[in-house]
C-alpha cells in the first residue's frame, strides 16, 4: 500500500462554531462604575441643602437701597413715614427732598396725595394709625394747594368715637324754708332754671400694641441705643409707626422704616448717659413699666460701654 492510498490525518482540533450575535441584557452588560441614578438623587440632595442654607440660614441682606428702588408697596410705606417725620419736625424741606429722592414723578406732594387716596380705598383704614397718617398726608398736601380721594375718604375728625354726655342738674330740689326775719326780702323776680350742663367725656385711646424689653445688650460698637421694633401679631414688620421716649426735661417722637438696611419695622433712638427713660407709642401702646436707664456695662471681655436696649411693640391679637 502507497503512502498515496493512506487516509489523511484527523485535524487537531473541531472547527469552532460561529459566534452569533447576543441580545445585551442586564446579565451581560459591561460593568459601569457610575450610577445614573445617584448622580441624580445627589444634584436633587444638593439644591435642596442650597436653598435651605440661602433662605434658612443665610438669607441675603439687603443694604444699600435707594428709596426710589423699592417695590411700589414698600414706598408708599416709606411715604407715610417721611409726613409721620415732617409731623413732628415741621422741616418741610427736608421732607420735599426725601420725596424727590424717591422718585414719584415730577410734583412729588400731588404724589403724596395719590399714594393717600390708594391707602384709603383699603384696608389701611381700618387702624387708629393708618387713619392717623392718611390725615397727616391729608393735612402735608392741602396746605400745599394739592387734592386727591382722600379729601372724601378721610374725615378730618372721628366722630364716631366722641359722645355728648348730657347731665341735667335738678333745680327743684325741696329745701327747709328759712325762718321768718324782721328785714324784708326783697323780690327778685321769678327764677330761671340752671340750664343743663353738656359734658363732653374723654375718650380713652385705643390700645392697639403691647410693648415689652425684648432684651438689653453691652456692645462698645452702639452704645446707649434703644432699638424698637413694631410688628403685627404675627411678626410682620409695621412701617410708619410714631414711638415715643420721654425723659426729666424733654421728649421726642420717631418713626418705624425709615432705615431701610434693618426693616420695616425698626426704628431707633439715641440716649445719654445717666438719663432714664420711658417710650411708648402715643395714642397705641402704654410706656413700659420699666423705665430704660443709659447706665455703665461690662462686656465679657472686660471692655466698658453704656447699656442699650431692645424694645419689641406687638400689635394685640
Amino acid at each position: 500500500m502507497s503512502q498515496q492510498d493512506l487516509p489523511p490525518p484527523p485535524p487537531t482540533s473541531l472547527p469552532s462554531e460561529p459566534e452569533f450575535p447576543r441580545r445585551r441584557t442586564r446579565y451581560n452588560r459591561p460593568r459601569s462604575y457610575v450610577s445614573r441614578w445617584g448622580i441624580a438623587f445627589g444634584l436633587v440632595i444638593g439644591i435642596l441643602a442650597g436653598l435651605g442654607y440661602a433662605w434658612l440660614i443665610a438669607p441675603i441682606e439687603e443694604f444699600d437701597t435707594e428709596p426710589y428702588q423699592l417695590r411700589l408697596s414698600d414706598k408708599n410705606h416709606y411715604a407715610v413715614a417721611i409726613i409721620l417725620e415732617y409731623q413732628q419736625s415741621g422741616d418741610l424741606g427736608e421732607a420735599v427732598n426725601k420725596l424727590v429722592q424717591m422718585r414719584l414723578g415730577e410734583d412729588p406732594i400731588q404724589s403724596v396725595a395719590d399714594i393717600a387716596c390708594d391707602l384709603a380705598s383699603t384696608g389701611y383704614v381700618d387702624s387708629t394709625s393708618g387713619l392717623n397718617a392718611l390725615r397727616a398726608m391729608k393735612t402735608f398736601y392741602q396746605l400745599q394747594g394739592r387734592a386727591g380721594c382722600a379729601d372724601l375718604l378721610v374725615p378730618d375728625i372721628d366722630t364716631a368715637d366722641s359722645q355728648i354726655l348730657e347731665v341735667v342738674v335738678p333745680t327743684n330740689t325741696a329745701t327747709i324754708p328759712p325762718p321768718p326775719s324782721k328785714t324784708p326780702v326783697p323780690d327778685l323776680g321769678p327764677t330761671t332754671p340752671t340750664p343743663a350742663l353738656q359734658v363732653v367725656p374723654t375718650i380713652v385711646p385705643q390700645r392697639d400694641f403691647e410693648g415689652r424689653i425684648a432684651n438689653t445688650f453691652c456692645d462698645p460698637a452702639i452704645p446707649a441705643l434703644v432699638e424698637v421694633f413694631v410688628v403685627t401679631f404675627n411678626g410682620d414688620g409695621i412701617p410708619g409707626e410714631q414711638v415715643r421716649v420721654r425723659w426729666d426735661g424733654g421728649d421726642s417722637t420717631f418713626v418705624t422704616g425709615l432705615k431701610l438696611e434693618r426693616g420695616e419695622s425698626y426704628a431707633d433712638f439715641q440716649m445719654e448717659n445717666g438719663v432714664g427713660y420711658t417710650i411708648d407709642m402715643p395714642g397705641l401702646a402704654d410706656p413700659l413699666s420699666t423705665p430704660l436707664v443709659a447706665e455703665t456695662c461690662f462686656t465679657e471681655n472686660g471692655d466698658e460701654s453704656i447699656r442699650s436696649y431692645r424694645v419689641v411693640f406687638r400689635q394685640i391679637g
